[in-house]
């Protein structure tokens, strides 16, 4: 039987442009290019490392790596995390090739995406715990630890994505993670457990070594078909109760199945309010409202009205179900607003709230920034839920710090500009934390309520509804 390397070589053969050589060299230049970059910040970051931790940060700090850790487990369940190409997935797959030839280069990325993933974990932790003596041992230790873990749980989402019986164990693993987070946030702000942290920062290094325990698709393909694949993946195979629903206008008719999708996947909404308190974990971490904290906040708050724009975006790639319902393209974008406006504010003015009682941010009704913010976030989801797949074919900038491709850069930007800023009196207020906050409330009403209704006028809604 011929072998997987002799059909990919004879793949390789037939492209239009081989690799050579020089793709070789230029490919080996890259990476030595890319450690030399990277070896000054790693350097500043170890010598960082070595101090005694802080156990009144430690706890938010520590909190934040095993939420890390519990999100890359749920996203490697929820992406597959065994994935093909789509050639290799129509042809190669179903061929009579040895499938674990086929699969080999995948279980290879796979290998190595938690390799990596489990030695940030391993250093992140280190980093908040802290390392006052035998940095190296403890540096070792850590990634070990960190590797094993990464390894051991990409592991068990393949395992469990296989089998159903090993679906338990996964569950058990993110459930386990996420209470001891929730044990290091207590120990932040409890005097008792903030003792027993301070005792496990200052534990003595172990005296030997520990035990040692995403798919190529995503690089061509367009990142928000991933969002589809997890869709689907939670979907497949589920029977739904069927409802009348209720006696609508027609374009609130029609967004009222987003309304429902929400709140089919309780879980899912209770985790996305819930996510309201990392800010606060990273303040207690660094020591105050930092400008990374601070971005955070309104990262948070789009990803949180993103969560509700799925008919907006289904409508941008295939408007057909939109017009055969008999609802204009801008009135249908129009019905579809409330839902991202809810969710975005409802997620800002829980985490403003949180900052503020904690101390981050100074006295004052910063809650009500919730609300008056909620239309940008909207205008701002809506227009990331509609945007165009990447143009790998824009030009490339070439940047001090290496080549920038604008394609990736402009999509991602998409729909961030409009939130930025329609929250720009917010953005300026959490930069300056005045005294008074009455002109900055006063502002931001007028710029969220225009960049909502400035987008939805401005929206292109002929062909394929665009951005």
């Amino acid at each position: 039987m011929t072998a997987v390397r002799d059909v990919r070589a004879f793949i390789r053969s037939r492209a239009v442009t081989p690799a050579g050589w020089l793709d070789r060299y230029e490919a080996l230049f890259g990476l030595a290019m890319a450690g030399v970059v990277l070896a000054q910040p790693i350097s500043s970051a170890l010598a960082a490392i070595s101090r005694p931790a802080d156990p009144s940060r430690a706890g938010a700090g520590l909190a934040l790596v095993l939420l890390a850790y519990a999100g890359f487990l749920a996203i490697a369940r929820a992406l597959g995390p065994v994935a093909l190409p789509a050639a290799d997935a129509a042809w190669l797959l179903l061929s009579p090739l040895h499938r674990r030839g086929v699969l080999g280069r995948t279980a290879a990325l796979l290998l190595g995406v938690s390799v990596l993933a489990g030695a940030a974990f391993g250093v992140g932790a280190l980093a908040v715990l802290g390392a006052p003596d035998q940095l190296t041992l403890r540096l070792v230790t850590a990634v070990l630890l960190g590797v094993s873990a990464g390894v051991g749980g990409m592991a068990l989402t393949v395992l469990s994505q296989s089998s159903p019986t090993w679906e338990p164990w996964l569950n058990a693993v993110l459930v386990t993670t996420t209470l001891l987070a929730v044990a290091a946030t207590l120990a932040a702000v409890n005097s008792p457990l903030r003792r027993l942290l301070a005792g496990l920062t200052n534990a003595p290094a172990p005296p030997g070594a520990l035990l040692a325990g995403l798919a190529p698709a995503a690089v061509g393909m367009d990142p928000g078909a991933l969002t589809w694949i997890t869709e689907d993946n939670h979907w497949r195979g589920r029977v739904l109760r069927s409802r009348r629903w209720p006696r609508l206008p027609a374009p609130q008719a029609l967004a009222w199945q987003e309304w429902r999708r929400l709140g089919r996947r309780p879980g899912r909404l209770a985790a996305l309010f819930g996510s309201a308190v990392l800010p606060v974990l990273a303040a207690r971490a660094a020591g105050g409202a930092t400008a990374a904290v601070l971005g955070a906040v309104l990262a948070g708050a789009l990803a949180a009205a993103v969560a509700g724009t799925w008919g907006a975006r289904r409508d941008a790639d295939n408007p057909a179900l939109a017009r055969l319902l008999g609802v204009g393209a801008r009135a249908a974008l129009a019905a579809r607003s409330p839902l991202p406006a809810l969710l975005g504010g409802a997620w800002l003015t829980l985490a403003l709230t949180g900052l503020t009682l904690s101390g981050a941010l100074a006295a004052g009704p910063w809650w009500l920034f919730g609300p008056l913010a909620a239309p940008a976030l909207a205008a701002g989801a809506l227009r990331m839920a509609r945007r165009r797949p990447i143009d790998h074919t824009m030009p490339v900038i070439e940047t001090a710090g290496g080549a920038v491709p604008t394609g990736p850069l402009i999509w991602g930007m998409t729909g961030v500009d409009v939130a930025v800023l329609g929250c720009l009196p917010l953005v300026v207020a959490l930069a300056v934390q005045p005294p008074a906050l009455t002109a900055f409330l006063t502002v931001q009403a007028l710029t969220g309520t225009a960049a909502l209704l400035g987008y939805l006028l401005r929206a292109e809604t002929g062909g394929r509804l665009r951005a």
